[in-house]
């Protein structure tokens, strides 16, 4: 199956589908005549003007009135990407760096980057044979690009840095002999196209996006779960209490858990109690918002990936070479610190229901086990899901507020959308975690609530669960089945 990089819209979930399906790239014609086209007008203006051009002509950063020769040029692309080459910490993983690599031939593939068509096609390549640039997380501060990261990216096409190529990490070098490839030449400019643009960021924001969206399901399904669980009560999920406050999320998620919970014996029996705490009469609010954050952010992430975002950016049907700044993170990095709170709330709310359920009340044993202090049962997973949403929280502090100058201070407002990414991706995992921990505790809850049943969406996932996580009897050892939860719902496929 081949993926065709054209000027059509490229949407997130077309995103996911070209990684999860095995999609190859190619570039369409219209992309290579748009590509070969701006190389020729950008080549044509060098040979024809004596007034410098930013990044072509000159240095780069503050170093922008230091003129360099013809004969030059070509050196002073590579020295960029070696002396930019200055991540440090954890290694991005594959599939992100594979992304950045799509979106980076998506941007160049729109005729404004001044990339000879053999460098984009490297790129292509590189994505096809799933070799891995070698990237770190730390380094980029978002503005002039993404600069750090991209050039770890792309040392690979000078033959320079490391791959991960075969599930090994190799030097570039080696990987350039075993496919057969020479080093690329840069041409004027390509460096700087290669390096400022916000691949980096948009690949987490994406990435995080995409898991988002399934998290944001499980959420509904779990907190479902739970309040079955907990002999919660439907009223509060009835249409008319949310048309009044008519937020899209808001109604979508009342709506979800009155489907999923539709025909549950447990829903259906008296209640006592005539209320229930907010963590489960407040789901719709509280999801919901989360949900209405997730489509604000999709629509920012797609603004962006379809976008060209290097410098100077070039117009070769109206003869100019612009100087700007579509390279600054600070649009998405608004958003990716938005999209953090609202799936960070999403384990906050979790952890909250999780601890309702392990309180000994509505006639569950105390920490859900049937001989309580001789077991301490479903106790520290609470402790757990708590240490975890208080590290978010923290995680939470927005990045994009804050700005450091650099460059002698040409760059003098940053937006550090890298760190709110990689922040990002990191309370998306958690959040991962405390829904596994909260089915966990679900289910068995569940279980003390016997003979009557759940709904048929609950008892299909449940039953399903129990498939790899038992029912706990007497104290084990409990960290195998919160891996193993966390597996189920990242492997388990929701019947809609």
């Amino acid at each position: 199956m081949i993926h065709y990089i054209s000027a059509e819209h490229l949407t997130i979930a077309r995103v996911e589908e070209i990684l999860t399906k095995g999609y190859k790239l190619a570039l369409s014609d219209d992309a290579k005549q748009r590509i070969n086209h701006c190389r020729e007008y950008l080549d044509n203006k060098m040979e024809n003007t004596d007034s410098p051009i930013y990044g072509v002509t000159t240095g780069f950063g503050s170093l922008c009135n230091i003129s360099v020769d013809k004969e030059n040029l070509s050196r002073l692309q590579k020295n960029l990407m070696m002396s930019h080459a200055c991540g440090t910490g954890q290694r991005v993983p594959s599939d992100i760096a594979r992304l950045m690599l799509l979106l980076k031939v998506q941007s160049l593939s729109y005729g404004h980057s001044g990339v000879q068509l053999a460098t984009v096609e490297r790129l292509v390549e590189m994505f096809n044979a799933n070799i891995i640039p070698v990237i770190f997380e730390q380094g980029s501060l978002g503005a002039s690009g993404d600069l750090s990261p991209l050039a770890h990216m792309c040392l690979p096409l000078l033959g320079l840095g490391e791959v991960e190529i075969d599930g090994k990490v190799v030097d570039s070098s080696v990987m350039m002999e075993k496919m057969g490839w020479a080093p690329i030449t840069l041409c004027s400019k390509e460096g700087l196209a290669l390096l400022n643009g916000t691949q980096f960021m948009s690949a987490y924001g994406v990435y995080s996006l995409i898991h988002s969206r399934r998290l944001s399901k499980w959420a509904d399904y779990i907190g479902a779960m739970s309040l079955d669980a907990f002999d919660g009560r439907l009223d509060p999920f009835e249409h008319n209490v949310h048309a009044i406050r008519p937020h899209n999320g808001q109604i979508e998620t009342a709506k979800n858990i009155r489907e999923i919970l539709e025909g549950s014996e447990i829903a259906a029996q008296y209640k006592k109690h005539v209320q229930d705490p907010y963590s489960f009469r407040c789901i719709p609010q509280v999801h919901g918002a989360s949900k209405d954050t997730i489509d604000y952010v999709a629509g920012v992430l797609e603004t962006e990936i379809n976008s060209a975002t290097d410098n100077p950016t070039i117009f070769p049907d109206t003869d100019e070479v612009i100087s700007a700044g579509n390279f600054h993170g600070q649009p998405i990095a608004l958003a990716m610190d938005f999209l953090a709170i609202a799936i960070a709330e999403l384990g906050n709310i979790s952890e909250r229901r999780v601890y309702r359920i392990i309180s000994g009340v509505r006639n569950l044993p105390h920490f859900l086990v049937a001989n309580p202090g001789l077991n301490s049962g479903f106790m520290i997973p609470q402790y757990t899901a708590a240490s975890i949403v208080s590290q978010s929280k923290g995680l939470c502090w927005p990045a994009s507020c804050d700005s450091i100058p650099s460059s002698q201070g040409q760059e003098d407002h940053v937006s550090m959308g890298s760190n709110a990414a990689t922040k990002l991706w990191k309370v998306v995992q958690n959040t991962e975690r405390i829904l596994a921990i909260e089915i966990m505790n679900a289910a068995q809850a569940l279980e003390f609530r016997r003979p009557l049943s759940s709904s048929k969406k609950i008892e299909e996932i449940f039953a399903a669960y129990r498939k790899i996580v038992p029912f706990v009897d007497n104290d084990m050892v409990m960290y195998p089945h919160i891996a193993s939860s966390v597996n189920f719902i990242r492997e388990y496929e929701i019947a809609d």
